[in-house]
Parts: structure tokens; sequence; C-alpha cells
């Protein structure tokens, strides 16, 4: 009826189930967008310093993050095991992930990430070489490699934040992590004006002092909540400081459910590398600089949208693990109509600020000639973004409803083969076919790849072949695409990959799913097996 509060995911009754969605979701969009936020300060301010500048500040962030991206997927599950035994009633088992994830994301830094530092140029320009590429001006070149090298040296501090972030939303207490987000990214704010510019007493380093901004605030969100993890009243609780000691059992339970997101997240974060240092840069840096901004511009769109993505894998899942495939549809459509209605708004401001959006990122050109070709260009490229809003939002969304349904591998297959089909190899036949439309042409084929990527998944999640997806019929062992998942029994738990795959909220944290037959959203929903 009218009026009638609706039983929550979470056991706290709410009238509106759009209220609910966004309250689940609300720390975790703030979450996601903390690095974003970190990396457009970073870019406005070396902005001031030129067009050189923005895309050697750019191209260098990028280029550190594609391997980095790899790990952030792989420590990603903590939150799996960390969730799983709160719902168990052994918390405390849960620390010995946090730190193991510490470990491992120490480990990749060492063994991956300083060669990878210490040979960058290298292989940069061999990418380039083999992509057939020219290399951009020097300027560019050399302020690429002193931004990527600084930010790989500290790259430790974004994973462990990442790992120990994810540990408590697995403890279901993510404001821990949102005052994480908030300080970290005052202090880089503050640090990278400082230091790019030289001001209260700090020295003037340029696009070096914008990296050295970002690693300190990242160890800024390390530490708040690693601070919380290790104190008295915690370790009281949660025997949090007893369990820091390398355990090869607990790593290999990380990599074995982690190794898939890291290898989806990292293929596609080489494609757009691929994209942006091969192809985009390859045009000068008018096209370089633009291309940067523009970049800027899409990822404050996009992830707010990628925090609803977390928000809905653990609605759906939890409706899933309740036998609710009604509701767990339902919520995931509106967890899209939701990422669709603020990308459309982004949409919006693209097509009708997109010039003083530009000037934002020109402002420090001093050729007027060629600020006024960043601005143009970089307009242009806004309209093609305005076009992918609503696709990009349903992909993003979706590819969260399909993992809470345990549903991971037709979408990680789907996303390799769209990305280097479409992102590399069309953008590459775009530099060849069409080389008078300079950069365009391979954001054509960028635009092509996530109206596409959007498209399949909804056909996806519409043919409800994730609905036969079942968990845990196997005696505690649940099914996840080639991988086992031991399954810890508890209440308030999502089985298998449901739980297991959730890197946002907690999957505990959605208790009081409403039954079958209680009332939802003004009416009675019915049992979940009737109709489907």
């Amino acid at each position: 009826m009218a009026g009638v509060p609706t039983p929550s995911l979470d056991g706290v009754a709410v009238k509106s189930p759009t209220l609910e969605m966004l309250r689940i979701a609300a720390p975790t969009i703030l979450t996601m967008v903390s690095y974003t936020l970190m990396q457009f300060v970073d870019r406005y301010y070396c902005a001031q310093l030129g067009a050189e500048a923005l895309s050697a500040a750019s191209n260098g962030g990028l280029a550190a993050w594609i391997p980095a991206s790899v790990a952030v997927g792989v420590v990603g599950v903590v939150n799996t095991y960390v969730s799983q035994n709160l719902g168990a009633g052994r918390a405390e088992r849960g620390s010995a992930y946090a730190w193991n994830g510490l470990w491992l994301g120490a480990a990749f830094w060492a063994v991956v990430l300083v060669p990878y530092a210490v040979m960058f140029p290298q292989v940069i320009g061999g990418l380039r070489w083999l992509l057939g590429q020219p290399a951009p001006a020097p300027a560019v070149t050399g302020g690429e490699s002193v931004y990527a090298r600084i930010v790989l040296g500290g790259m430790v501090f974004t994973l462990w934040a990442r790992a120990i972030a994810q540990y408590f939303i697995g403890m279901h207490r993510p404001a821990v992590v949102t005052c994480a987000a908030i300080a970290g990214n005052l202090v880089n704010w503050y640090l990278t004006w400082a230091l790019v510019f030289g001001r209260h007493h700090l020295p003037e380093m340029g696009i070096a002092g914008s990296a050295v901004g970002t690693v300190i605030g990242t160890m800024v969100e390390f530490a708040v909540p690693m601070a919380v993890f290790i104190s008295r009243k915690w370790h009281a609780r949660h025997g949090s400081r007893g369990a820091w000691r390398l355990s090869g059992e607990r790593c290999r339970d990380i990599w074995r459910i982690g190794w898939p997101a890291g290898l989806m997240f990292g293929n596609e974060m080489l494609c757009w590398g691929i994209f942006m240092l091969g192809f985009v840069a390859g045009f000068g840096a008018a096209h370089n600089a633009a291309g940067a901004g523009v970049v800027q511009y899409m990822h404050l769109s996009f992830m707010p949208a990628v925090g609803m993505s977390m928000a809905v894998t653990a609605v759906v899942g939890k409706c899933i693990g309740a036998g609710r495939h009604d509701l767990a549809q339902s919520r995931a459509w509106l967890g899209m109509r939701l990422a669709m209605g603020y990308m459309l708004l982004c949409a919006a401001g693209f097509l009708l600020f997109r010039h003083p959006m530009m000037e934002i990122f020109a402002r420090g050109e001093a050729d007027p000639a060629l600020h006024a070709q960043i601005v143009a260009i970089g307009s242009k490229l806004l309209i093609l973004a305005a076009v992918f809003q609503l696709f990009d939002a349903m992909g993003i969304t979706l590819v969260g409803a399909l993992r809470g349904a345990g549903d991971t591998v037709w979408p990680g297959v789907m996303t390799v083969f769209l990305s280097w089909g479409v992102i590399v190899g069309g953008g590459w036949l775009m530099t060849r076919l069409r080389p008078d439309w300079e950069s365009t042409g391979p954001w054509l084929a960028a635009a092509a790849y996530i109206i596409l990527f959007g498209i399949g998944l909804a056909y996806r999640w519409s043919s409800g072949r994730w609905k036969q997806i079942r968990l845990l019929e196997r005696g505690g062992v649940a099914a996840l695409g080639e991988t086992e998942v031991e399954v810890l029994a508890g209440p308030g738990t999502i089985p298998g990959a449901a739980a297991a795959m959730i890197p946002g909220e907690a999957s505990g944290a959605l208790a009081g799913v409403p039954e079958a037959g209680q009332p939802e959203a003004g009416g009675v929903v019915e049992p979940a097996g009737r109709g489907s």
C-alpha cells in the first residue's frame, strides 16, 4: 500500500527503494571518487604550466596506473573474506586477510612496479615503436618519466590504502574509509598547489611537485584507516595486531579469486593506455592535452557510477542469496536508472559548458594558437563523450549486477575481445585509414567500445541467464567460473561468488531482504520462483 515503508536490505525500513539504494551507495561512491579527485587536482595545476606539462602528467599517471591496476583488482577481494568471516561470527579472522593484502601489495610493488619505474622510458618508447606512433616532444616524454617514476615509487601506499579500505568496507565500517579519502584529498590539494608553484616556503617543483603531492596524499589515505586498524581498541575487539605475519594460505586465498578481477581491470587499462600513449599522443601536443582534459572529465562522470555499481553488486548478491531473483532484477534496473540519470546530467554539462570546461585545461598555454586548438579539439571530444554517457552508465552498472549474480566469465571475455578489437584494433585502423581525422578517429573507436560494452551487458542481463547460476550446491563450495571458493557459512553471508566478487559494500551488511509475500514498493512481491 502507498505510504507503507519498504523493508530495506540493511534492516532499516524506508519508504523509497531509491533512497535506500543511494544510502548504500554513498560511501562507496565517495571512496571511488577519491583517487580521481587527486588526479584531477594534479592535471588542473599542471595545466597552468602549459600543454606539455598537462600531457606529461596525464600520460605519466596513466602509464603508472596500468600495471598497478592489476594489483588493485587482486587486493580488492580482501573484503570477500573479511565480510564472510564477519557474517559467520568470526570477525577476528578477517584481520589476517587485511595483513596479507598488505603483504601482497608490497610484494607486487617491489617485484613489478619498482623495476617498471627504472625501465619506464624504455618501456613506453618501445610501446610507441611497436605501434608505429611518433614520440611526443622531448619535454613531454621527459615529464612523463619524472611524474610516473615518483608515483610508482609511492604506489605501495596506494595498494596498501586499497587493501585496508576493503577490510573496513568488509567490516561494515565505510565511515573510516570516507574520512581517510577526505583527509587524503585535502592534503593532496594543498601540497600539489604548494609544490607545483613553490608556495609557503616549499620548493617549486613543477610536474614533480604534483606527483609528490599525490604520493603524500595517498600516504594519508592509508595512514588513517591503518591507525584505526592497529589501535588498542580495535585490537581488543578483533585481534588485529596479532595477525601480521605473512601467511601463504591467506595469500593463496586472495589470489585464487582476485586474479580474474585483476586481469580484467588491468587488460582494460592497458588498452586505454595504448589508446592515449600511442594513438592520441602521436598527433601532437594539442591533441594530447585536449585528450587529457577530456579523460579527467570522463573520470568525474563515470567514477560515481562505478560506486553505484559496487552497491548494485552488494544488493543483487544479497537478494539472490535470499532466493529473490525478482527483487534482484528490479534493484539492478533501479541502480542503472540512477547511474544513467547522473551521467545524463554530465552529458548535458559536457554539451552546454564544453568551451569553459576546456578553458580550465588550456589557460596555462602561452601560445594563443595552441590554446585555441586545445579548446577546439577538447570541445569536439566532449560532444562525443556526451553521446556515450548513457551507454557507459548502463555498462558500468550492469557489470556490477552480473557480478552480484556470480556471472563473471561472460562479461570478462566480452571485455577482452571488445577492448582489444575496438579500442586497440579500431583505433589503429582509424590512424591508418583516416589520418586526416587526427585524434578524433581513435576517439570514435573508443566511443564505439563504450556503446557496444553497454549494449552487450544489457543483453546479458536481460537474457536472464544469470538466474540459472546456482551457488553453494556442492557442500559449501561455490563455483566461480573455473575457480572454487570456500564459503564460510553463517548468518548474513552472501553465498559463494556473489559475495566473493563484491569489491565495495560488505556482503553481510545487507540483512533483512523482504521475504516473498512481503510488501515491496507499495505492493506484494510474488515468490521468486513464480514466472521466472
